[in-house]
């Protein structure tokens, strides 16, 4: 037996927003979140700008003996859970808990710890750290730590994929709820990764970009690194009925691949087969879907890929439909980026708006689609896909219908 799989609470906490509500404020309005980092003094670094949570007080949200266990990564996926939970306005009492997935995704885990020690080994020739290093800097410690907050003990793990993590985490928890293996799932994704030692490395790539994000546009120059956490509530349509829950989507499909190609380029084959896996399991044709939420980060080699792999996968209809990347005002946070984005998919469909790529200057020869520039656009949307294409050649994609 097969349920249908609806989602009754996001939460979200990224540079554009702390809230679900102030991040979609945010997004419809194109508010950029980008700007010269505060984490690493900009003299120290080649590109110097970010997208970072400004003013994140984690003792609003945590005793400071909580604190000694928490990561950023972890603050700001707990805190968006709660948010999602909050909102859904599930109990998890009479055995839900045990019956209910916590699955989060991220690239990289606690960086923040990770960096800071690095520093005091190397740097300061530290001869012992804190005793609590490893438990912080675990990729598993936000999926771990949301567990504990909020007591959820059915299975409880991490899901790691470069870019592609937290689509992969909704995904697998969708596919939990779908086939009755767990009846409630809390799942998304959190990236902490504005460090030096992270900036430093992504400058290495040289993809990273001077000014801003341009997505699809010409003259864009790179990625801007971001960060951020989105949390979402998944359950069976028969339970949230059952207890007259606010839906707010239903996620009808799921594809994934793997290039199999290339570690670092992207591969259009790859892409193509993720899209029409996500479509051929939700049943829907190129026709039912009016909006993608792009992967679009802003590089040459993404957005020309990205662009031709919609033309293969949706033929004639890609030029007749909204695409957008919400990377223009967040940044790529990395694992994050798929929830965040996912999220941003569901207010769209459930606000009939789709936002807008901004800073684009204009069409790229290579970029031709409409990718909804520099202002959001009232619309019909009944069906929408979200993209995520990480380095290593994995594929995630997401496809839901409005409520």
């Amino acid at each position: 037996m097969t349920h249908r799989v609806v989602v009754t609470g996001w939460g979200v906490v990224s540079s554009i927003g702390q809230t679900a509500a102030t991040f979609w404020d945010s997004l419809s309005k194109g508010v950029s979140g980008i700007a010269e980092s505060t984490f690493v003094p900009p003299e120290q670094l080649g590109n110097k700008v970010v997208a970072e949570i400004k003013n994140f007080e984690p003792t609003k949200h945590f005793e400071e003996r909580q604190l000694i266990m928490l990561d950023r990564v972890s603050q700001i996926a707990v805190v968006a859970a709660r948010e999602a939970i909050a909102q859904s306005g599930i109990s998890f009492e009479n055995g839900l808990s045990e019956r209910t997935a916590t699955i989060i995704g991220t690239g990289i885990g606690g960086q923040t710890t990770v960096d800071d020690n690095y520093k005091r080994v190397y740097g300061q020739n530290a001869k012992r750290l804190h005793p609590l290093v490893i438990p912080k800097l675990m990729a598993n410690a936000p999926a771990s730590q949301i567990s504990m907050d909020r007591g959820l003990r059915g299975p409880a793990f991490a899901i790691s994929s470069a870019c592609a993590s937290s689509t992969h985490a909704i995904g697998v928890a969708y596919q939990l709820v779908r086939f009755g293996v767990a009846e409630c799932a809390v799942t998304g994704g959190s990236e902490a990764c504005i460090t030096y030692g992270t900036m430093k490395g992504w400058e290495a790539l040289r993809v990273t970009a001077p000014d801003t994000c341009r997505p699809f546009s010409r003259d864009r120059k790179g990625l801007v690194l971001g960060e951020g956490a989105a949390v979402v509530v998944l359950e069976t349509l028969e339970n949230a009925k059952k207890r007259s829950a606010n839906i707010l989507g239903e996620i009808v499909g799921f594809g994934m691949s793997a290039d199999a190609a290339d570690l670092l380029s992207p591969d259009e084959g790859g892409m193509v087969r993720a899209i029409e896996g996500a479509l051929n399991d939700a049943k829907l044709s190129s026709s039912d879907v009016q909006y993608i939420n792009a992967h679009g980060t802003g590089t040459a080699a993404n957005d020309d890929t990205e662009t031709k792999a919609l033309k293969r996968a949706f033929g004639n209809r890609a030029h007749q439909i909204a695409i957008s990347s919400n990377k223009s005002m967040v940044g790529h946070s990395l694992g994050a980026a798929g929830a965040l984005e996912f999220v941003a998919t569901l207010m769209t469909l459930k606000e009939q708006v789709a936002p807008p790529t901004i800073n684009y200057l204009g069409p790229d020869p290579n970029c031709d689609l409409d990718y909804v520039p520099n202002e959001a656009r009232d619309m019909k949307i009944d069906a929408a896909i979200s993209n995520s294409f990480a380095f290593g050649g994995l594929n995630a994609v997401l496809a839901v219908k409005r409520a």
